[in-house]
């Protein structure tokens, strides 16, 4: 959330916010594929628009992967990803729309401004490494 509203307050233009919520699972017993499904859709309609779904980090690719081929579906005008925190050394995808990066970041963990351990340290105004977790 905090990414989000910093962001929106820095836009210029008219825009709207909207949440989409999205639970991962860990490879089916199949095809050894990540399964995904919505427990929030969008509220509003985004065909024609263009859109901007915005991640707090963008790992292996695979949730804005299949977010961004599920929202194609509804025919935006246009549709990016904007991303805080981005390790494109761990993508198992490789055609993402990432189209604005806050940081590369190392492969470790953090917390601070949103990012949570066990639902401790996400009120900290600034972003912090840890070094174990």
């Amino acid at each position: 959330m905090p990414f989000v509203c910093d962001l929106s307050r820095a836009l210029l233009i008219h825009h709207a916010v909207d949440f989409i919520e999205l639970a991962s699972y860990g490879a089916d017993e199949t095809g050894g594929h990540e399964r995904i499904r919505f427990l929030k859709d969008l509220d509003v309609e985004i065909a024609g628009r263009d859109v901007v779904l915005v991640d707090e980090v963008v790992d292996t690719g695979l949730t804005l992967n299949y977010l961004t081929r599920t929202l194609a579906l509804r025919g935006p005008s246009s549709l990016v990803a904007a991303t805080l925190f981005d390790r494109p050394y761990r993508r198992l995808v490789d055609d993402l729309p990432v189209r604005y990066v806050g940081f590369t970041v190392p492969d470790a963990f953090f917390v601070g401004y949103g990012f949570d351990l066990e639902e401790r340290w996400r009120n900290l105004p600034e972003v912090h490494a840890l070094r174990e977790f």
